[in-house]
């Protein structure tokens, strides 16, 4: 049940996720993700992160894990309703990050980082979605019957 992140970016200074159309000779077009999609040209003086590269500080021994297996853990466990409220309490964030990524780096990963993460995911499952959720399902359960 994976997702791809290689299309969507986020642009410091603007609110939101977007998905990259095409390539233009001075930046790129992107289109914003919500109800009324805008697309916009995001010049070179835009700093934008892929949510592909983006990683959430841990304290094992990889340090880090990627953004998209964070998000994978989130929709395992809860699916389309997380367990925060629509303006979460600090330590709400924290117990609810303590509950999908229990290794978190709790002093590298801020309150801040966990409000994008809860506001990025609820984006990624309303418009980008996780592939292969049920197909994934059905083909586990076929596997099961044949054994």
């Amino acid at each position: 049940m994976s997702i791809d992140l290689k299309q969507i970016t986020a642009i410091s200074g603007m609110s939101g996720l977007y998905r990259i159309v095409k390539p233009t000779r001075t930046g790129v077009i992107v289109e914003s993700l919500e109800e009324t999609p805008k697309s916009i040209v995001a010049q070179a003086r835009h700093r934008m992160s892929l949510l592909d590269e983006i990683s959430i500080y841990t304290t094992d021994e990889e340090g880090t894990v990627a953004l998209a297996d964070v998000f994978d853990r989130i929709n395992q466990k809860y699916g389309d309703k997380l367990p925060v409220s629509e303006k979460p309490s600090n330590d709400e964030l924290k117990s609810f990050m303590g509950d999908i990524l229990p290794e978190y780096d709790t002093e590298r990963v801020y309150v801040s980082d966990m409000k994008k993460l809860v506001q990025w995911y609820d984006i990624v499952n309303k418009f980008v979605g996780f592939k292969g959720q049920s197909a994934e399902t059905e083909a586990e359960v076929a596997n099961e019957e044949k054994a």
